[in-house]
């Protein structure tokens, strides 16, 4: 059986290892991105073709993948005079890889149906690492039917490929995910914080709160940095601060609020305001370590 053909717009450091990935394993992308470098080493593995428009790509696959930084990014590729779209036809698929409001992916959705095409919202999880090996985490929802057709290249992305439900249930899950992770890391940060300015020495505080129920990952990234001064999480304040605007605006749609999420996504935008946008989450320690009341 033919592999479908793939069209993949976003060749960051995410998307440039999936499309590596996926061409590893034999199938012909289309690829578009404003970085003309990273289209290049596309091309230069062979099996390849680059295109001018979302329109074109959308007419010239079937499966179109995004990778994209923001909601307001993934609806300017999709709704352009030459947007993917434009392109879309019945039996088409739309995936969108990155972390998204869920009301855009909705609509997005909605208008691809009307065109008898399908789309799957499917945010990840894990590194461009993974991404290399086809080894990520990838949480998808959308019609169970497009999902099954799909799902044989998504395993060929992703180690655990979770299937959600509905339409935007990936990346309900990728917000709560994120919620949780990012609140998680600017509290266990400012915990570090308050001790060194307390005159508190910052492995003795790592070694007790880990042998308790407080332990995980997280914590040990915020060591890393507020101790040891290494940036090893991978996940930028900026995409952080993104991410946490997006979750309270799923929960403002649903009618209610999160003064956790609000307080956590105060303490990010200040961050980022004093320009560590491009740092690890961990390093929000530095803005928290110069804050007076």
């Amino acid at each position: 059986m033919s592999k479908p053909t793939i069209g993949f717009i976003g060749l960051g450091l995410m998307g440039g290892n999936m499309v590596e990935n996926l061409q590893t394993r034999g199938f012909h992308v289309n690829v578009m991105d404003l970085n003309k470098e990273a289209v290049d080493k596309v091309l230069a593995r062979g099996n390849a073709e680059a295109v001018s428009t979302g329109k074109e790509l959308a007419e010239k696959s079937d499966i179109v993948m995004l990778c994209l930084t923001t909601s307001n990014v993934v609806e300017a590729v999709v709704y352009g005079d030459e947007g993917i779209l434009a392109g879309m036809s019945e039996g088409k698929t739309l995936i969108d890889f990155g972390t998204s409001i869920p009301a855009s992916t909705r609509k997005i959705g909605a208008d691809l149906a009307a065109k008898g095409a399908g789309m799957i919202d499917a945010p990840l999880g894990r590194t461009p690492a993974h991404a290399k090996d086809g080894l990520l985490n990838i949480m998808a929802a959308g019609d169970e039917a497009t999902f099954n057709k799909v799902k044989p290249v998504l395993e060929q992305q992703g180690e655990n490929v979770f299937y959600l439900g509905k339409l935007g249930s990936g990346h309900v899950t990728k917000l709560v995910n994120n919620f949780m992770g990012m609140t998680t890391v600017a509290t266990m940060s400012q915990a570090f914080a308050v001790a060194k300015r307390a005159g508190v020495d910052g492995q003795q505080l790592f070694d007790i709160m880990s042998a308790g129920p407080s332990n995980s990952p997280f914590m040990q990234f915020c060591k890393f940095y507020a101790v040891d001064g290494e940036e090893k999480l991978g996940f930028s304040l900026a995409n952080a601060n993104k991410d946490l605007g997006y979750f309270l605006e799923l929960v403002k749609d649903l009618g209610t609020e999160s003064l956790i999420a609000e307080g956590t996504s105060k303490s990010l935008q200040a961050a980022v305001d004093q320009g560590l946008g491009q740092n690890d989450v961990p390093v929000i320690f530095d803005y928290f370590m110069k804050l007076d009341s």
